[in-house]
């Protein structure tokens, strides 16, 4: 058990903070959604601050580049017993400041902390080749550091979708600055930098720089920044795109998805409610892989909605900080009035409401709209709220061109009792990620994780991908003694 607080008991201005701390002189509020308490201040980068860290992350990262593989795998392996130690405080601030539940959180804190160990093995990868040459010419291709890499995370996984990037970035030589979602600065942020400045992580390797998108695109343009993570909506993303390509900089974008889950008319129908739920209310579906469209076959389909309703009828939704709940409250106002909108839309257009709907404060009930189809907004657009879509389908064919009829191809799963019927229906979907006999939202850190379509740029993060990511091909030759002449 630790004995000493990760973070201090009240938080202040970053101007109290040393080294990996943002400075500024505008300070945000850390609010709960909850219960819109003020849990504390910190500070917010301007483009100045930005451009002060990334020149110090160059020049600090040559000397870590240049470290022992052994340095940056122990670096990593004490920031992971350190955050197993201090688990019971970050969970906290996840419920806290990011609204999750209870379980969410645990989750989440187990999938983060797997991450920092599979980052600590990557220091000692083989990355490399042995390339035909010539006789008396060594041909060599190995990867190598990019530099500072730039880490823009967002408020629903905080500490998770910044780690995956920010563990196996530092890993494998790079210098990060990392620009959380202001909303979550601290359970995706602060609580990363303090947990790598105990690991003994040298200083200016990582700068933890919460702002607004001023700082964001001051980062997206730093000469000194050579490569942006980005996970966020893909309105965003696709500005994050056009300026790192207008600088020519490596870009991973991982944005939004509209993901559906296929019950076929052999699936055992309370397993498939059972999925279904899950994927669209976890987090209060704010969730890029969240099920955004549950399709299911007609022959089933009455008993389907009707097991689905009673299921988001009992959830209970509340504060997770102070009680059992199944859904605790969306982040802030602006995304709870989207949902709302959505919902009003969707039943103007002849969907069913057929549970939940309503909402207090931030707090917005497990909700089912039923009978939509393909010409409905709930069917095309994102939600981000704890609202099941489920449309009917007859055929595979149709099943199939409802799926792909989409921009996003993130994630897509198909619940069946005949596996071979799954797959064969699973290789004429466009997605990055597939399931068969599970829900959509799936993560196990060791594998690939990308998109296609606007879901994504197509590069993945996760497991080997990671050194793909985060590093460079360079071509090295060696001879015994240089040429005696050229032709010229």
């Amino acid at each position: 058990m630790a004995t000493q607080a990760l973070l201090p008991t009240k938080l202040w201005s970053g101007k109290q903070f040393d080294g990996q701390w943002s400075v500024s002189a505008a300070l945000w509020n850390v609010v709960e959604p909850a219960t819109a308490a003020l849990l504390g201040q910190v500070a917010l980068a301007d483009p100045a601050q930005v451009a002060r860290s990334a020149a110090v992350a160059a020049q600090a990262q040559r000397l870590w580049a240049d470290a022992p593989y052994e340095t940056r795998a122990g670096v990593l392996r004490r920031a992971a017993a350190l955050a197993e130690a201090h688990g019971d405080e970050i969970k906290d601030w996840l419920v806290r400041e990011g609204g999750s539940t209870r379980f969410k959180a645990i989750a989440e804190f187990r999938v983060a902390t797997r991450t920092l160990h599979e980052a600590a093995a990557l220091p000692s990868r083989a990355v490399g080749e042995v390339l035909p040459s010539e006789p008396g010419r060594l041909s060599l291709a190995r990867r190598r550091p990019l530099g500072v890499v730039g880490v823009i995370s967002p408020f629903n996984f905080p500490l998770y979708l910044a780690l995956r990037a920010v563990a196996p970035a530092l890993a494998l030589g790079n210098a990060v600055v990392l620009k959380p979602d202001p909303r979550t600065s601290v359970c995706g942020g602060f609580v990363i930098a303090r947990l790598f400045e105990l690991a003994g992580l040298p200083a200016g390797l990582l700068h933890v720089l919460p702002g607004d998108g001023a700082a964001g695109a001051a980062l997206t343009a730093d000469p000194h920044v050579r490569m942006i993570q980005f996970t966020g909506s893909t309105e965003a993303g696709r500005k994050v795109g056009e300026a790192a390509g207008k600088h020519l900089k490596k870009v991973s974008l991982e944005l939004g998805g509209k993901n559906s889950l296929i019950v076929l008319d052999d699936a055992d129908v309370d397993l498939a409610v059972a999925n279904a739920a899950w994927g669209a209310y976890l987090h209060q579906g704010q969730i890029c892989m969240a099920t955004g469209r549950i399709l299911v076959q007609r022959a089933i389909y009455a008993r389907f909605l009707e097991k689905l309703v009673t299921k988001a009828k009992s959830l209970k939704t509340g504060d997770p900080a102070r009680e059992e709940v199944a859904l605790g409250p969306l982040i802030n106002a602006q995304q709870r009035d989207h949902a709302a909108r959505i919902v009003a839309d969707a039943q103007a257009a002849g969907a069913v409401l057929a549970a939940g709907g309503h909402h207090r404060e931030l707090f917005f009930d497990a909700t089912v709209l039923a009978d939509v189809n393909r010409e409905n907004p709930a069917f095309r657009e994102e939600i981000f709220g704890p609202v099941a879509v489920v449309v009917p389908f007859d055929t595979e064919d149709e099943a199939v061109s409802l799926a792909n009829d989409t921009d996003y191809g993130l994630s897509m799963a198909i619940i069946s009792s005949d596996v071979g019927r799954a797959l064969k229906l699973g290789e004429r979907l466009h997605t990055g990620l597939l399931h068969i006999n599970d829900q959509t939202v799936n993560d196990e850190v060791i594998n690939p994780f990308g998109g296609v379509g606007v879901s994504g740029n197509g590069t993945s993060i996760g497991g080997a991908a990671n050194i793909d990511e985060f590093t460079q091909w360079q071509w090295l030759t060696i001879k015994g003694q240089a040429p005696a002449s050229y032709p010229l």
